[in-house]
């Protein structure tokens, strides 16, 4: 039977070991929302998440500053896990069917929201995981400040609603605002007509400076190289 969108904790108590002294809020539930990409599923737990920023984990190195990612990475076909502000989205291979691996990211979900155990091990990992790309600095010319404020009030909360974000990564001499798609967005077989068709021609219209939006992607060899 397929498990429902909609997850009741006291369908899934059998799944958490949870010790008699802290039993789960038996109130809470779990949603989840399909995304562009059929490998992302978005879970909901009814909670702040990060609350402010994003948060990014395509390893277990990088998954080690946080226990809830470092628990759904261990799942077999979990590949990538994101935190935005009121949801996790979990990404999986190719070869892994939902329906194998979703009670087991529900049960992690359910037992560690239900513990109230922080997000992060410290505060200066938390600090870390989230990049302040779109902070308006001194330093930045009046076009980048624009560029900044239309991603951060435009863009972002139409991407974040797919369970992805966008993280601002320049803009180059010849007009160029560089971008990087994650969560849900990343290697998504429509992250091209959303940059293109969305977040390109908006850019244009509003800002005369820009010329295009190109993505940046990082190889996997260099962010293990280089972990951030």
């Amino acid at each position: 039977t397929a498990w429902s969108d909609h997850c009741n904790v006291r369908m899934l108590l059998s799944f958490v070991d949870t010790p008699r002294s802290s039993p789960p809020d038996r109130s809470m539930f779990i949603q989840t929302e399909t995304t562009p990409n059929d490998d992302s599923l978005k879970f909901i737990p009814g909670v702040p998440v990060m609350e402010d920023g994003t948060a990014e984990f395509l390893d277990t190195k990088s998954a080690l500053a946080s226990p809830l990612a470092i628990r759904l990475m261990g799942i077999e076909g979990v590949k990538s896990v994101f935190y935005g502000p009121d949801f996790v989205t979990v990404g999986k291979d190719s070869e892994t069917q939902w329906a194998v691996v979703k009670p087991e990211i529900y049960s992690i979900l359910m037992e560690f929201f239900s513990s109230g155990q922080p997000l992060f091990r410290s505060e200066e990992d938390r600090e870390a995981a989230g990049p302040q790309d779109t902070r308006i600095l001194d330093t930045d010319s009046e076009t980048v400040a624009m560029i900044k404020e239309l991603l951060e009030t435009r863009v972002r909360p139409a991407i974040m609603e797919d369970g992805g974000d966008i993280e601002y990564r320049g803009f180059t001499e010849d007009g160029y605002v560089q971008v990087k798609l994650k969560g849900s967005c990343r290697g998504c077989d429509s992250s091209t007509v959303t940059l293109k068709s969305g977040i390109e021609r908006m850019l244009m219209h509003y800002i005369p400076e820009v010329k295009g939006v190109e993505q940046v992607r990082i190889a996997v060899a260099y962010l293990l190289a280089n972990p951030s």
